[in-house]
């Protein structure tokens, strides 16, 4: 796979050799520093960064950096200013902080990034079906408790440990509440793993060796778009109950599961007043759930740097961003992604 990507790639850059690179004058980017980027802990957000990056420094002349970090302190960088774009704000697990700098005039959400994304707690299809399978009848959520035993934390004895997202994320008191609200405190530990990449590794590491684990994840990612999991049934969702799970000091309405999520694309309003050319750039910029997981697969089992995996969708995709830039930057980007 990593041998077919790469000749992709240069069969590409083959392609489009003979556009001619403009002169280095018609490169304007319209502020004099780096434009800095969310660095969010999880792939599809560092693939995001990458994609747009490449957009902005081969398209318009701009250089551009991260700062790393997790949701939160992320979020409020971007309302301070310190920090110019976040390519994926989940607008159903929006933070406290995001909801009070939108009041606050300090950033605004420009349009979706990608339409579809999908939240929930998983198992592995084999704990649930096959000749094999341990669990048959585990369907939702509310059968967890009968099967503690399968999902067992050698740490906690006579409980099951359910895997949250990682602490710092909204998901994570959502989860949290959740678990009060469908009375499994009592059977579960809500273990926190350390970073996304702690959670990845400890469901592949389950799987690779059949064993019952049970986590919340989502989609677009790698480990979606690779292993067969089963989403387990939850009560639908119903706005006024899930906003219930999102605040610590509310009283909770009960669980319910998380809806379809538009994720978002969202800039310091500072920032937008000066480089809108750029902002516009960064508003039509719209994806899908299917194409960024089947790039982040091929980035994963390719062993590819975000860089590298954004210039394969690039070289791979240009009607889909065609239109995203003008016709003079899409020019550039095409002869930087031939190497010119």
């Amino acid at each position: 796979m990593f041998v077919s990507l790469k000749s992709v790639l240069i069969a590409a850059i083959t392609c489009v050799g003979a556009i001619t690179s403009l002169p280095a004058s018609a490169l304007s980017c319209p502020i004099d520093r780096p434009i800095v980027f969310a660095g969010l802990d999880w792939d599809s957000a560092r693939f995001h960064n990458a994609v747009a990056g490449r957009l902005l420094s081969a398209g318009y002349g701009c250089e551009t950096t991260s700062i790393p970090g997790a949701t939160i302190p992320l979020n409020n960088g971007v309302a301070r200013g310190d920090i110019d774009v976040i390519m994926e704000v989940w607008r159903n697990n929006l933070p406290d902080v995001w909801v009070k700098a939108v009041e606050r005039g300090q950033v605004r959400d420009i349009g979706p990034n990608f339409p579809d994304a999908v939240q929930g707690w998983y198992v592995p299809r084999y704990v649930v079906e096959g000749p094999d399978a341990p669990a048959p009848d585990l369907k939702q959520v509310n059968d967890l408790p009968r099967y503690k035993h399968l999902f067992d934390d050698r740490e906690e004895p006579g409980k099951g440990r359910f895997y949250n997202c990682i602490a710092g994320w909204a998901c994570e008191i959502v989860n949290t509440r959740k678990l009060e609200a469908y009375g499994l405190n009592d059977h579960y530990t809500n273990f926190l793993p350390g970073t996304g990449e702690a959670l990845a590794a400890a469901v592949a590491g389950a799987i690779k060796r059949q064993r019952p684990i049970l986590f919340y994840y989502w989609s677009p990612t790698w480990l979606t778009g690779m292993y067969d999991l089963v989403r387990l049934d939850e009560p639908p969702f119903e706005a006024e109950a899930f906003d219930t799970l999102r605040r610590v000091d509310a009283p909770l309405q009960g669980g319910v599961a998380y809806p379809p999520a538009v994720v978002a694309i969202g800039v310091n309003t500072q920032f937008e007043a000066q480089a809108p050319n750029i902002v516009r750039v960064l508003t039509a910029y719209e994806t899908t759930s299917q194409n960024v997981s089947a790039a982040l697969a091929a980035m994963r089992e390719s062993d590819l740097s975000a860089s590298e995996a954004a210039d394969v969708f690039l070289q791979q995709n240009p009607d889909l961003w065609a239109d995203w830039v003008s016709t003079e930057a899409r020019a550039r980007v095409l002869s930087a992604l031939a190497g010119k």
